[in-house]
This record gives C-alpha cells, sequence and structure tokens, in this order.
C-alpha cells in the first residue's frame, strides 16, 4: 500500500534525505519519495505503519500539516536538513 503525508518545515534536499534515511528505518517500509515543492511524503509499504511513520516524521521535525508545528520542530528540522546536507 502507499500513504501520501503533507508535511511541515521541508525546505530542500538535505531535509528530504533526512526523511528518507528515518522513514526507510521503519520495518515494512519499501521506497520513499519526497517532493520538495508540494511537501509530500509518499511511503510505500507492506503494512499498516501509517502512525509509526507520522510519529518519526514529526520526531525528526517534519509534522503533519495540521498537526503542532512548535518552534522545537522547526529547530528539529533546521539540524535535520544542516545534517541532510552533510550526508549527500
Amino acid at each position: 500500500m502507499t500513504t501520501t503525508i503533507q508535511i511541515e518545515n521541508l525546505k530542500c534536499g538535505g531535509c528530504a534525505a533526512t526523511i528518507k534515511k528515518g522513514i526507510l528505518g521503519i520495518d515494512s517500509v519499501e521506497k520513499v519519495d519526497v517532493n520538495v515543492e508540494t511537501s509530500e511524503v509518499k511511503v510505500s509499504h507492506g503494512k499498516d505503519v501509517v502512525s509509526m511513520i507520522k510519529e518519526k516524521l514529526s520526531k525528526l521535525g517534519y509534522p503533519e500539516t495540521g498537526d503542532k508545528n512548535t518552534v522545537l520542530h522547526k529547530a528539529k528540522s533546521f539540524v535535520s536538513c544542516a545534517v541532510g546536507r552533510l550526508g549527500n
């Protein structure tokens, strides 16, 4: 199955790299596509792990649109962005 999640704080390819790495670490996730222009994360997965995916995105600093986007989320996304850029 495939799930698309609209997220906050997505700025660049560094952010996308961090998101891909984090989400691919979840059991049964097969593929992750991140669209920086639309702030969408599309995840192909075997079993229902949507809540785990959303929780991981929030922990990385990229909460689902409509969820709380706190200063802490924004700070985490800034760090994730920088780490993602260094990893590429």
